[in-house]
């Protein structure tokens, strides 16, 4: 694979993500969750993509739509407080960092302190653990997986740059009380959801996108913070269970099922190059051996075909709340998404990581 192929597409899949818009898909949420000048979750993953893309080129461009995106978000005024809508904010805090900006500092602290404030702030659920509270929908004792991506990466984050010791060790809390609940230790891959009224896993369904959110999010917590060797490993122990039954499960073409171990459901693009990028990722950390790495090559080169000429990723699931059984997700409608965007960006970085490390400034 040519470096001028990866960098190629790399630039159309970032154009394409700033434009995003929603064209003809009936959004059945409170908010949008398609055009990338909305404050939601998977707008949130895309600018976190970008903000990758930036960091990687230090391009100005990149940069400065970045500020532009959230100088206007904050300037309409922003949605009300939940799991999701704190998405945005994992970028946002990096941005305090790079600019000191007083307004971006402000809302991070606002934010930050919220999920904290066990009174008033996020909601907690059984073990203390965050409950998946939506826009328009508390979710009553639910928790997701999706939520070590949309809201604690933030958290670690914020305790780092705000010097607040205890959103850190909060933050290890959480990935904690999601993998006892949520993990299966028969398959080595994570269910959906688990429900503390009921004492269940709703469907008991193997997600691929939910998997991908601990596979791609648990490298990246490990860049953000120095754990405790013994915590470390209980989670990269998790990962590398998991990863072996991904390996596992696998196409022929590269690609994984949107409900991993049912080849009938369709193949998904989204969790593909979730779990390509961490897969990379952990192998060039040394968290994983280097056996692993085809596995995450075979993930790189499906999501580079799934590419359109217009930069546009192709096969990937809207959003996707948890389901009562398999047929569920199966039923899920296709259509670009800035996450699906935005987690291409990442695994194409990362390709280029691997194969040319020198290569993605010049």
């Amino acid at each position: 694979m040519s470096k001028e192929t990866v960098l190629s597409a790399i630039k159309r899949v970032s154009h394409a993500m700033k434009s995003m818009k929603n064209e003809g898909m009936d959004e059945i949420y409170p908010i949008g969750l398609i055009d990338i000048h909305l404050w939601e979750w998977p707008q949130g993953v895309g600018l976190y993509g970008i903000y990758q893309y930036y960091e990687e080129t230090k391009d100005a461009e990149t940069l400065q739509f970045l500020l532009d995106w959230f100088d206007a978000r904050i300037q309409e005024g922003l949605p009300e407080k939940n799991i999701n809508t704190c998405s945005p904010l994992l970028t946002l805090i990096s941005l305090c960092g790079l600019t000191g900006n007083e307004e971006y500092i402000r809302v991070c602290d606002e934010w930050s302190r919220w999920i904290m404030d066990g009174k008033d702030g996020l909601i907690r659920t059984g073990d203390q653990a965050f409950q998946h509270m939506i826009t328009g929908d508390p979710n009553d004792g639910q928790i997701l997986i999706d939520t070590l991506f949309m809201t604690v990466l933030f958290l670690t984050k914020a305790g780092v740059y705000f010097q607040r010791p205890d959103y850190v060790e909060e933050a290890k809390k959480q990935f904690l009380i999601h993998i006892k609940y949520l993990y299966d230790r028969h398959s080595g891959l994570f269910f959906h959801g688990w429900d503390f009224n009921g004492r269940h896993n709703y469907g008991a369904v193997r997600w691929g996108r939910g998997n991908g959110w601990y596979t791609c999010g648990i490298v990246d917590f490990l860049d953000m913070i120095q754990l405790e060797e013994g915590i470390k490993q209980y989670l990269l122990d998790t990962m590398r269970s998991q990863v072996q039954a991904l390996a596992a499960l696998q196409t022929d073409n590269g690609m994984w099922h949107t409900v991993l171990d049912d080849p009938s459901s369709y193949e998904e693009t989204s969790c593909t190059a979730a779990f390509g990028y961490g897969i990379m990722k952990a192998v060039r950390k040394g968290y994983l051996e280097q056996s692993y790495l085809p596995v995450g090559q075979k993930a790189l080169k499906a999501v580079l075909d799934r590419i359109d000429e217009n930069g546009v990723v192709q096969e990937v699931s809207y959003g996707t709340p948890v389901g009562n059984d398999a047929q569920f997700y199966k039923d899920i409608p296709i259509s670009p998404m800035t996450y699906g965007q935005a987690l291409t960006l990442l695994i194409l970085m990362e390709g280029l990581r691997e194969s040319h490390p020198a290569s993605i400034r010049s």
